[in-house]
This record gives structure tokens, sequence and C-alpha cells, in this order.
């Protein structure tokens, strides 16, 4: 495997690959900016030996035991960028699968041409920003494959994932695009709204997992659809290390139903809601806006005022005058605006309606001016921001606008969820979309005083700090607490020691309120190693500080799974079939049960057979050795 990147998510993913899955790995990172200029051969040796020896200590306090040694042979390479030169160094044409995960999308895709003409058998993994040109990118990165090598790449047909190929899991030459920021909005998304529920969302499949309290004495629990996670005994006190090695019995991953049973006192993730979730709401235009937005409130009154005063003049002409309604109301209007023939020889009571009419037509010159200007004003700062209403509660406030911060934003959008958004960059990614979907924005330092206030921070029910700074996210969530110590705060940490040690910290200090930490590259970095690998993720719910993947697998070639039963198929603690997806037979007439689409109430007896695509959860060690790529002994 080889991996190359420019931040956490490359190590982060050598990592996994290394300590979960046993793969030999070469690791393609700039150079150190900290160190001397030396020749390529020195810095390489320095490199892979500060790495080397971080990585060790990161797989075996994340995993902790005896299976979890590296690999020999482990190679860190140095370099500018992925350069042909680079990748023949690096051995992409004898490699499995190479992962291209640097933070720019162009870099990504000269590198995944250059691959493939290398090595037309490689799988790929991208990390590519731009969904829809991640698309014609797999596309064209399979039809590559196909030309040169004549073999099927068994195409995926989507951003961030599609549908596996149902020739069976030796032949996946496939190139799979994924973006970071697609595979964490999810989670920090359903973190914010309900605190412990985790999403997977991926295709329209909607897969939500509730974390559920220990049941009460003499309580029953709804078992839901599935008990998928069993948290730590002490997930609940604030001195634990949530999930740690240190927490006391650490959570159980898919459990059977003895192990369900014999846990009194912890509590689970179950598999709550199953459902579709239809495409994403379309988006309002800029220009298109609702009548009562062009005018204040102030000057919408003041309108109404004077309709009722012209509906009164016209009521009292036709009491006075006897006459028609529609003429009456035609005479007050030439009165009000000015254009009548006094009424000389006319009643006293007509003069002096006259004289109103008149009065009233004078106050509506101005009121019109004003309605006609403020109108010009609303369609000439249409395209602007927007600021947070004055009355605003219950709200979202999200704290950057990049990458990360953009994706959430729209899911939370979709959801419906009011947000108001803080950001210091007016020309940030993330601005043209806030503004296509008027959402209010705050700009400003978020570190300087008054600027939380502008988001209406006491009134907030959530806070995500989703800033590319470390410190600024925490100083932000430390400040917000101080203004609202209940308020549910979920922020964004670079490395995931430290996201662990700042919850720690909030938990203590703050047990009556929700806090998260999360890495990025903790969340991404399971759904680019299955792809490598060569599985379909659908998605990753993080359990405490495990994680627990979605996947779809095609039963063909997989012992484990074909030709077994649902129940015979389950193994605790590694995978459990949790859906079959029928629409993956193919034409075969009567070779599926009835129904179409995704079925989720599978019968325990249910046979899988050739041909059945399966959708799964699954430890990351589950998946590695379903996978079969664990039986190779190291050189």
């Amino acid at each position: 495997m080889v991996v190359c990147g420019d931040d956490g998510l490359a190590h982060r993913l050598a990592t996994e690959l290394r300590g979960v899955y046993r793969e030999q790995v070469v690791l393609v990172v700039p150079p150190s900016r900290s160190t001397p200029p030396q020749p390529m051969a020195g810095r390489a040796r320095a490199a892979s030996a500060a790495l080397f020896g971080r990585m060790v200590t990161a797989v075996n306090r994340g995993t902790g035991g005896a299976d979890d040694t590296l690999v020999p042979e482990e190679r860190v390479m140095e370099a500018a960028e992925p350069s042909e030169a680079v990748l023949a160094d690096a051995g992409v044409d004898r490699a499995a699968a190479l992962a291209l995960v640097y933070d720019d999308d162009e870099t990504n895709i000269r590198a995944a041409l250059t691959a493939r003409r290398l090595n037309p058998r490689l799988r790929l993994v991208l990390r590519l920003y731009n969904r829809r040109l991640g698309q014609h990118i797999e596309e064209l990165l399979d039809q590559a494959a196909e030309v040169a090598g004549g073999t099927s790449a068994g195409h995926r047909g989507g951003h961030g994932g599609g549908h596996e190929g149902h020739g069976g899991h030796g032949a996946d030459i496939a190139t799979t695009v994924l973006s970071d920021a697609d595979t964490t909005a999810p989670a920090l998304v359903a973190t914010a709204l309900v605190g412990t529920s985790k999403v997977v969302d991926a295709e329209g499949l909607l897969l939500r997992a509730v974390e559920r309290r220990p049941p009460r004495p003499g309580e029953v629990a709804d078992p839901g659809l599935c008990t998928l996670a069993l948290l730590s005994a002490t997930s609940n006190d604030p001195a634990g290390a949530e999930g740690s090695e240190d927490s006391g019995d650490g959570p159980q991953l898919l459990p059977d139903a003895e192990a369900v049973a014999a846990a009194t006192g912890r509590g689970a993730v179950v598999l709550e809601q199953v459902s579709y979730s239809g495409p994403p709401l379309p988006a309002r235009r800029a220009g298109v806006m609702p009548f009562a937005s062009l005018f204040s409130a102030r000057l919408r009154w003041s309108l109404a005022g004077l309709v009722a005063a012209v509906v009164a003049l016209a009521v009292a002409l036709i009491l006075v005058t006897d006459d028609h309604p529609l003429h009456a109301i035609y005479i007050t209007l030439l009165d009000l605006f000015a254009i009548n023939d006094p009424a000389v020889d006319a009643p006293l009571g007509q003069q002096i309606l006259q004289l109103l009419s008149g009065l009233v037509g004078l106050l509506l010159l101005p009121v019109l001016l004003a309605a006609v200007l403020e109108a010009l004003g609303t369609f000439r700062t249409a395209s602007a921001l927007r600021k947070p209403p004055r009355g605003l509660s219950g709200h979202v406030v999200l704290l950057g606008l990049g990458k990360i911060g953009t994706r959430v934003l729209t899911r939370l959008r979709e959801l419906h969820i009011p947000v108001v958004c803080v950001e210091a960059d007016p020309e940030a990614r993330g601005m043209a979309v806030a503004r296509r979907l008027r959402v209010p924005v705050v700009v400003g330092d978020v570190t300087q005083e008054g600027v939380l206030e502008s988001a209406k921070i006491h009134r907030a029910d959530a806070l995500l700090a989703l800033t590319s700074i470390d410190t600024t996210n925490l100083e932000s969530v430390l400040y917000a607490r101080s203004v609202r110590p209940d308020l549910r705060a979920v922020l964004r940490l670079y490395d995931d020691d430290f996201a662990k040690a700042v919850y720690r910290t909030l938990r203590t200090a703050h047990p009556a309120a929700l806090t998260r930490s999360r890495s990025v590259s903790h969340l991404a970095a399971p759904a680019f190693a299955g792809a490598m690998m060569g599985r379909q993720i659908l998605g990753a719910i993080p359990v405490e500080r495990r994680v627990l993947l979605f996947a779809a697998v095609v039963v063909d070639g997989h012992p484990q799974l074909e030709g077994r039963t649902v129940a015979e198929a389950f193994r605790p603690g590694a995978w459990r079939v949790l859906a079959l997806d029928t629409a993956a037979r193919g034409a075969a007439a009567g070779s599926e049960p009835p129904g179409s689409g995704l079925v989720w109430d599978l019968p325990d007896t249910y046979v899988l057979r050739t041909g059945d695509r399966v959708v799964l959860a699954a430890t990351r060690r589950g998946l590695a050795e379903l996978l079969g790529r664990r039986t190779r002994s190291p050189r």
C-alpha cells in the first residue's frame, strides 16, 4: 500500500493500514521544514526514523495488543510532490493500492493520472473536495484501467462511494473518490443536534444509531432493530477516559444476544431508525426572496395604517352622500391624490372629507418614497450576507466556513436547522454557500470580544467550532461555556490524543453539559482505509474512541458469508449482516426475496447466496479479516 499526503490524514491512514489491516505501507510526505537541508537519502532516513517511532507509539497506544505489532520494512519517503519518479520509487508499479490524500485536488488528480499509467491494475483512492469533478475522475480513471489492463474496473459510480462490482471481490480494480469533509460531516452534525446520536448518510441511505443510557430498575429498554455496541462501564464517569484502556470494561462492538442480556448497568448504541433519505432540498436562489422581506416592519405598519385611513374615508363618504360604494371609493382616491375639483358648493361634511383626504395624500407621498428606496436597497443587498435576527434562539452557531464547515452548513440547512455562521475571512470557501442559502453570517475573529455575542451564543442550543486552528476552537468553546455553562459544544481538533485530553477536561469541568471533541483524520481514516482494501464503505460511526464501519459487500468468494444463514454469518465483535440489497442480484427471475431495494428485516434463516450484496456493520479488524488479507505473513 502506498499513501501520499501532506497532513494528518496521511499519517492516520498509514497507521490504520498497518495497525488494523497488517499491510506493508510506503508513506510519502513532504520534506520536514524543521531540519536543515540534507541529501535525499539522508532526509529519507531521518524522516523514516522519526515518523516510524511516532507511528509505532500511535498504533500501540490506539489498539493496545500484541496483534498490533507493525509489519517490518515500512518505508517513509520525503518528496515535495508526487511526481512520476517519486511514485516509481515508492513502488506504485507493484503496489495493490494507492491513496492520494493531499489537501489540494489538483495535486491528487495529477498524481492519479500518472499512477494509472504506471500500473493499470492499481486500486486508487483519491481525496477530492469537488464532488462533481470526482464523479468524472472516477469514470475517466476506470475507463483507462479497462483499456490498458483489459479488466473490468468494477466502477463504483459516484463520488464518495457507489456500488461495488458484482463480478466478485477479486476483480476490484477501481477508483474511489472520497472527501474527508463528506465523511465526517454527518457525525459532526449529529453530535451537535442530538448529542449522542450517530448518523451515516450515503447515497440516500440514512442509518441512525442512538446511545441509550442503562435502563432503570423495572424499566424495559426498547431493543430497536439491533444492538450495535455496549458502552464502556465508566462512560458516565467524568473522571474516566472515554473508551480508553483504563476505562474499565471498554466498549463492546457488535455483541451477541447473550452479551446484551448480561450487560447490566451499561449503556448501548442501538440502531433505532433506518429510512430512505431523499435528495437534498433545492436551495433558493439568492435573488428570490419573500415579499415581506422587501420592506421593514415599521414601513409595513405605516402602509397598513394609510390603507385603513383611505377605507375609513370612503365609508364616511358613502354615509354622508349616500353614493354608490365604487363611486365613493373613486371620489376618495381623486381627493387623495388632489386631482378632484374643489367641493365648494358641496355639503359641509363632504368638504371636510375632501380636506382629510388631501391630508392623508400628503402623508402617503413620503411613505411611498420610503417604500421605493427600501425595496431598491433590499434588491441591491440581496447577495450580501444576512445578519442574525433579533429574536433568534434555539439555533446552532457554526465557527469556520472552510471545507468541513461548508459541508456541515449544507447538511444543517437540509435538515431545516437554523444556523448562524462566524467567519473571519470574507473570502472564505463557504461564504458563497452561506449567501445562496441565506444563512446569517457574522464576519469577525471569533477570539475578539463581542463576536460570539453577535451570533446570539447566549440563546443558542449548540456550538460547532470547526476552524482549522485548534487553539481558536478551544478558546471559543471555553468562552462560550463561560457565557452559557450548559451549551452543547463540539470542537474539531487536529490531533486525536489532544482531542481526547480536551474532552476529558471539559467533561470534568462541566459534567452537566455535553462536550464532544472530534479529530477529522480520526473519523475519516477508516473510510479511506476500507476503500484501499477494496470494500465499499458507506460510512463510519464513532463509538466512544472506537469506530464502527458500515459497508456494502458482495458475498461471492467470502466463505464467512456465502452459503451461510444470516445467523451463522454473524460474528460477534467482528461483523453483522444488517440488510440485503435485492436490486444487486440482477434480472435473474425468482432469485431474490419479494420486493426491491434494501430489505432490513432479514430472517435469521435466510441463506446468503452467490450474487447477494449485503449491508453489514463491522469493526475495522472484522472488515480486515473478512477481506482475507490478514493471513499474509510478514516478510
